[in-house]
């Protein structure tokens, strides 16, 4: 039976023995054409057989942010703007204690909001934002959260990515969220490469099949942020790497585990 690769074990991973690593300038140079989205793109098959394998991995992963609602998603989500989830999950319980609702946001008011998230980066613009978005909120839409990208996006801090979040995880769209860990996923494997955000996420909505998108982004943030990290991908312990494209493998393919069907 395939090991469940949720947030904690991909953690308990990166701590296994390290493999021979490729040269660095190697990997540097391969990461340069990444970014380009000068890798080739996967066929049909090896993305079915990719995300066939996270699934079997983690059959329903679940995003790192602590809310209960769609409103205290939408605020979690606001918050992580350039931050991490473990930061804004320290943040926000005493925050939602308060105020989790937009009315209670309000009432809480700018200051007191500032003072409660102040340990997460660009605190004071964020408490803003949390408070114009709450305004909103009960002026335009009766206190409630959007199902409609458009209304979403038209909320102070809410941008495209914070809106996938919100509609995939709080109503069940098969919309896909790339943040960082998406982007470098999908460039540096080939899964789907683009020079912006909204390129890979056009590529990922054209060929990820409908039957795994509820939660394709889910499992590509997770591998982003725990395997095929930034500086050090843990290409010996990738569910992927006989089927990614990257030429700077840290370990020789001959090296790689070889992938069997469950």
């Amino acid at each position: 039976m395939a090991r469940k690769a949720t947030g904690e074990n991909l953690k308990t991973a990166r701590k296994g023995t390290a493999a021979a690593v490729k040269n660095r300038g190697k990997q540097v140079a391969a990461d340069l054409l990444a970014v380009q989205a000068k890798l080739p793109q996967w066929t049909k098959a090896e993305v079915e057989e990719a995300f066939r394998r996270f699934q079997a991995a983690n059959p329903r992963p679940k995003g790192e942010l602590q809310h209960v609602d769609p409103f205290t998603l939408l605020i979690a989500v606001v918050l992580s703007a350039q931050a991490t989830d473990a930061g804004v999950n320290r943040a926000t319980p005493a925050l939602f204690a308060l105020a989790d609702t937009p009315a209670k946001m309000v009432e809480l008011g700018e200051n007191r909001v500032r003072d409660l998230i102040k340990s997460i980066g660009l605190f004071r613009t964020k408490a803003r934002n949390v408070m114009a978005l709450s305004q909103k909120l009960l002026a335009e839409h009766g206190g409630k959260v959007p199902r409609d990208r458009t209304a979403l996006e038209a909320l102070p801090g809410v941008g495209r990515k914070t809106a996938n979040v919100v509609l995939n995880i709080a109503f069940g769209e098969p919309t896909i969220a790339v943040d960082t860990h998406v982007f470098r996923v999908g460039n540096r494997t080939g899964l789907a490469t683009g020079k912006t955000p909204l390129e890979v996420e056009t590529k990922l909505d054209g060929v990820v099949p409908a039957k795994y998108k509820p939660h394709a982004h889910h499992w590509l943030i997770l591998h982003g942020r725990y395997v095929c990290v930034a500086r050090r991908p843990l290409c010996e312990q990738c569910l992927i790497a006989d089927l990614c494209k990257w030429p700077g493998k840290t370990v020789l393919d001959a090296a790689l585990p070889k992938k069997k069907r469950a």
